[in-house]
């Protein structure tokens, strides 16, 4: 993702301690839109962080102004969020903000109801669902927003993700322990190709009702994943500005190379790992050194 972005001593900075702070585009602005970063002194791990500066980033590449607000407990509910975010954390952390969540629930629901987008990732995805069970025996009450229950499990699901998902294929890094399941008609956030995803029992991953979208992906998710951040961006902006989302030509080749590179690589990785895969690789590996060596390729069928 590259193209010019606010600089000089004019510019606010980026991170909790500067915010609010509003981030203008260079030339004349289409609009304002507020992005409300949840709890993220108290659930942002694993890089999430940087999901708010992508969002940050790209509206203001976009040539919209963007307010960025830290939500934090006790704060005033959002209720003129155009965008919201939500970063992973321990269980500690969740613990921390479940009070403040509860009391702003309606707030959030609201929005969620008024088609407000929404990306809330591992830990506060649980919290926006139904309930969260902790691996120490803690019931967790959810918002509701998501039809999903999640209980801790003892063994932890780490590794690189790839999913199939309405934005194309899209990878990220996943870290829980959490075995999330979701209601009998809520929408997956999209397939898994590779990696853990909800749970280890089933195929999907994450969660989307509305314009809200729930994810176990860390990475952070939206820096190689353009198409789904730009997604959020276009519903917030309609819901901002009442009209369209009107896109700059971004070049995001960087980006579109280091996602489709990792998904190169991720499913190859698992066809080789398939029994026949290995067996057609080692054939091909022998008539390949056969060849080298200038001898007749039958004697690798009678050797294997």
């Amino acid at each position: 993702m590259t193209g010019p972005a606010p600089t000089g001593s004019g510019a606010p900075g980026f991170g909790v301690a500067a915010w609010p702070a509003t981030y203008e585009p260079h030339g004349p602005s289409k609009g304002r839109v507020v992005l409300v970063h949840l709890y993220p002194r108290e659930m942002s791990i694993y890089g999430d962080l940087g999901n708010t500066r992508v969002l940050q980033q790209r509206l203001v590449r976009h040539g919209y102004a963007c307010e960025v607000r830290a939500h934090a407990p006790g704060d005033a509910p959002p209720a003129d969020a155009h965008l919201v975010f939500g970063g992973g954390g321990q269980d500690s952390g969740q613990t921390r903000v479940k009070d403040d969540l509860a009391r702003i629930a309606p707030t959030l629901r609201r929005l969620a109801d008024d088609g407000v987008p929404m990306l809330m990732i591992c830990g506060m995805y649980q919290l926006f669902g139904n309930a969260f069970s902790t691996v120490g025996g803690q019931e967790l009450p959810g918002l509701g927003i998501l039809d999903v229950t999640t209980t801790g499990g003892a063994t932890r699901m780490i590794g690189p993700i790839v999913l199939r998902t309405r934005y194309g294929d899209v990878v990220g890094y996943e870290n829980h322990s959490g075995r999330t399941v979701l209601g009998s008609d809520q929408a997956a956030l999209g397939e898994v190709l590779h990696g853990y995803g909800n749970n280890p029992a089933g195929r999907d991953e994450g969660a989307v009702t509305g314009h809200v979208h729930g994810t176990y992906l860390h990475g952070p998710l939206l820096p190689a994943n353009t198409a789904l951040a730009d997604a959020l961006i276009g519903a917030a902006v309609e819901r901002a500005l009442g009209r369209p989302f009107e896109p700059e030509a971004l070049d995001d080749t960087l980006a579109d190379e280091a996602r489709t590179r990792q998904i190169r690589r991720l499913l190859a990785r698992d066809r080789d790992a398939h029994p026949a895969r290995k067996v057609a690789t080692a054939v091909a590996r022998r008539l390949r050194a056969c060849r080298a060596k200038g001898e007749p390729s039958n004697r690798t069928q009678t050797s294997m």
